[in-house]
């Protein structure tokens, strides 16, 4: 039987840390979500399927390449802007000694990938964007309690199509005892939600973890986790919210949905690369379409290696690493609430159509 980790998260994985920095009014509407590894860091890989990526030292992460081990991994809004949040990271973590070592003591460079969506003017102020400030902020706040879902971080001012994006995240513990979880930023031109019915497409893979605390659904047996919205609500969102969702308004701007997906078993750089891979299977799963020429999906992976090699096929950890994107994803939708700036509103989820817990 499928089961969660403790925290239902991506700090269910032994060595990382989750930290977030976010600013929402006087123009702005951005921020930035770090996760740190202990101070060896982590086996790294990487995949980037949208067409329109800003990313950070991904060359880096390619099997043929030296550096095995990465140190943060840093997630920010603010487009192209917005990568100078990982500076950030970087001294943060070069002031505690943590990084590769280049020779005598404290002399490191510390490895921080990083990853962004586009989210620029949706706070009112285009000129507002995360700054390498932010990323110290973030990983100062970083801790093994889990991560702030929904309207945090860099999902501060993401949007899913006519919704309110934001952080989700979530782990699955497999029969072994490895761990294996997702943190996404749930930013994307294509919609999550069938707009046929109000379902999100990602909900049969929920588990009755997943669910907002509010929910009286997950102590029922046999009931839905979701149920489809009410008639009522349906059809009002289809003169609205859902008119973006399927590109007839404002659905067609640039976004991007990133992400991290772990596990504890001992995995090589190739082997972390499959598990992002397939992290993007769950991606695909819960946005429809994903990995447009408007979107950069980019999802990395890290192995702290707290657990041992898994066998050549683990097939296990990748099945896993596909359905916990997607719960991650649906969790992330699911936490976040309307917000209203002078740019817009974005309505959250459960705002739009709150029959669905019940």
């Amino acid at each position: 039987m499928t089961r969660s980790g403790p925290t239902n998260s991506l700090v269910d994985v032994p060595g990382l840390r989750v930290g977030q920095h976010q600013r929402n009014g006087d123009g702005w509407l951005t921020g930035t979500t770090v996760v740190l590894t202990d101070r060896e860091g982590a086996v790294g890989g990487v995949d980037v399927r949208g067409g329109a990526p800003g990313t950070r030292e991904t060359d880096l992460l390619d099997p043929r390449n030296l550096v095995e081990r990465v140190h943060a991994v840093c997630l920010c809004g603010g487009s192209a802007f917005g990568l100078a949040a990982a500076d950030g990271v970087v001294r943060s973590r070069y002031a505690e000694g943590v990084g590769f070592g280049m020779g005598g003591p404290g002399e490191v460079v510390p490895i921080v990938p990083a990853a962004v969506i586009f989210d620029l003017g949706r706070g009112g102020d285009f000129g507002r964007f995360p700054d390498a400030g932010f990323g110290e902020r973030a990983a100062a706040a970083a801790s093994s309690a889990a991560p702030e879902l929904g309207v945090a971080g860099a999902g501060t001012g993401a949007r899913a199509a006519g919704l309110k994006g934001g952080v989700g995240s979530a782990s699955e513990v497999l029969p072994d005892g490895t761990t294996v979880a997702a943190l996404v930023v749930v930013n994307a031109v294509g919609s999550v939600v069938d707009v046929d019915d109000g379902t999100m497409y990602g909900a049969p893979f929920l588990l009755a973890a997943d669910l907002p605390d509010t929910s009286s659904r997950a102590g029922r047996t046999g009931a839905p986790l979701l149920s489809p919205p009410r008639p009522a609500e349906l059809e009002q969102a289809r003169d609205g919210v859902l008119r973006a969702a399927t590109g007839k308004s404002g659905g067609d701007s640039l976004a991007t949905t990133i992400g991290v997906v772990a596990t504890d078993a001992g995995l090589t750089k190739a082997q972390c690369a499959r598990v992002a891979g397939s992290g993007h299977d769950g991606l695909a799963r819960a946005i429809h379409p994903s990995h447009t020429m408007l979107d950069g999906d980019t999802l990395f992976a890290l192995s702290s290696g707290r657990r041992p090699a898994p066998p050549p096929l683990f097939h296990g950890i990748l099945t896993a690493a596909a359905t916990v994107v997607t719960r991650a994803i649906v969790r992330g939708v699911l936490a976040s609430r309307s917000v209203s700036t002078p740019a817009g509103t974005w309505p959250g989820y459960r705002d739009v159509f709150p029959s669905v817990l019940g």
